[in-house]
């Protein structure tokens, strides 16, 4: 949601009932795509601050220092279900990055990319540790034709000899 004077901003309502929207992550600079850890104990989100997207983890509900998880520019970030792995897209590759949030603040490790994909296409991450994603199909021949028959068991019958 965007302010005077601001970019994009991350916004939080609190579930009390109050309906009471506040910013969270407020700069100058565009910040989007917020995803809370498993234990909603950290947001990850993107900032454009560096001129160049990248992924930044911050405590929730704070105070805290936030940190900056991409190295080489960064989008769409996606907690594993376990909180152990932080994944985002750089450019068409998809990249991990290990933390622990078992400290105050958050230690990540270096990201290590996981593929390169032909697209830039969202993707989710299940319980499994399976990724979803889309890929663009290429059009080969025209599929064959499908035979939907109706009443096939009275066509049946119509065939068959009287018993």
């Amino acid at each position: 949601m965007p302010s005077q004077g601001t970019g994009l901003d991350v916004w939080i309502m609190p579930m009390d009932g109050s309906r009471q929207v506040r910013p969270f992550v407020q700069t100058k600079f565009n910040e989007d795509s917020p995803r809370f850890s498993p234990d909603s104990r950290w947001l990850a989100y993107v900032s454009k601050e560096t001129g160049a997207p990248e992924v930044y983890a911050q405590p929730f509900p704070g105070p805290g220092r936030r940190v900056r998880i991409s190295t080489g520019g960064g989008t769409l970030p996606i907690w594993s279900r376990d909180g152990r792995e932080l994944y985002y897209r750089e450019g068409t590759g998809l990249i991990a990055v290990k933390v622990s949030t078992a400290a105050v603040d958050l230690a990540s490790q270096r990201p290590e990319r996981l593929f390169r994909r032909s697209t830039r296409d969202p993707y989710d991450v299940a319980s499994d540790g399976r990724f979803l994603m889309m890929e663009p199909v290429e059009a080969k021949a025209a599929p064959a034709p499908i035979a939907i028959v109706l009443n096939w068991l009275d066509e049946l019958k119509a065939r068959l000899p009287p018993k």
